[in-house]
């Protein structure tokens, strides 16, 4: 495929950020090392990748604290930050693929932030597909619950608490037109109407179950080029739970195992797919470690294992 020679040129570095300081429920601090279980490295290596386990780092631990204006755990949540936009920014330095494995999703304003930034010193365009059941667009102010897991968008766009936001160079990483999602289907009710505001393309399931997931990704990536950074953050609670039960905000309907696979390869044939966040698995809640070894099926897959040679 295509896209093999582009990544296969490079060290993958697996970075493991054992943290659930950004989410509501515990266990995604096991993430890592689910993932590691499940075999990512002998499955990546087995593509005829060069891997370099970079082990996990080493954060605050989650405090359970109540939320304060709005956020919890802000302290602990821009440490964690710190240390994967560190570790990103390193492996990017080195003209690695960063592989982050998380964890939860707040980690993905750390990571993102340094590609971005990466991304402007050489010219590049950042493209983020956000494959999610959410949209993680909430702030502060209009966060039911306070969980930073549920804003990296927002923080991402600039929006966020000032702590979070900033950290590409600029105000905002992402601007609207840089950003799709895929598999949307939990928003909260004022995160509709910021959806709205700031423009952002979200194929949710509706447009999935209406137009398919091949036309869904078509209209994705249709301006992917060569000049262009392809970055995937993929919440595992983008699938539908009775694939991946071991989440912890699973969300009934979301695409099938043999959509999810078609949404990967279609990402994997434009070859510009160069780094890559995996997070919100729950050892804590899965099923033998199923949630993990179908994530390890999907990153393979987005480095061009495929039926046939295409």
């Amino acid at each position: 495929m295509q896209s093999s020679s582009v990544i296969s040129s490079r060290s993958v570095s697996l970075i493991g950020a054992p943290t659930d300081v950004g989410a509501s429920v515990r266990g995604a601090s096991m993430g890592p090392d689910a993932l590691r279980v499940a075999g990512i490295v002998e499955a990546l290596r087995a593509r005829g990748l060069v891997v370099d386990d970079l082990g996990n780092l080493a954060g605050p631990p989650n405090p359970g604290e109540q939320a304060a204006g709005g956020l919890r755990h802000l302290r602990e949540v821009v440490a964690w930050n710190r240390l994967v936009y560190d570790a990103v920014d390193a492996a990017l330095g080195r003209g690695d693929f960063p592989l982050l494995m998380g964890g939860d999703h707040c980690l993905a304003i750390g990571s993102i932030s340094a590609i971005a930034w990466h991304c402007r010193r050489q010219g590049k365009n950042l493209r983020v597909i956000w494959l999610d059941a959410h949209t993680d667009v909430n702030t502060e102010t209009i966060s039911p619950s306070g969980n930073v897991h549920g804003m990296p968008v927002a923080c991402l766009l600039g929006h966020g608490p000032a702590a979070l936001v900033g950290w590409s160079g600029k105000r905002a990483a992402l601007g609207p037109q840089d950003i799709d999602f895929i598999g949307i289907r939990s928003v909260d009710a004022e995160e509709r109407q910021a959806i709205r505001t700031l423009g952002l393309q979200v194929f949710d399931m509706r447009h999935i179950d209406e137009h398919g997931m091949r036309t869904t990704l078509s209209e994705a990536l249709h301006d992917v080029h060569e000049n262009t950074h392809l970055h995937v953050s993929f919440d595992l609670d983008c699938l539908d739970p009775a694939d991946a039960p071991g989440v912890g905000t699973g969300v009934r309907g979301g695409p099938t195992y043999r959509e999810m696979q078609l949404c990967m390869e279609m990402i994997a044939d434009t070859g510009r797919l160069a780094s890559m966040d995996v997070v919100e698995v729950n050892p804590a809640l899965d099923v033998r470690n199923r949630t993990a070894e179908v994530a390890v099926e999907f990153i393979c897959s987005l480095f061009g294992a495929s039926t046939l040679v295409r």
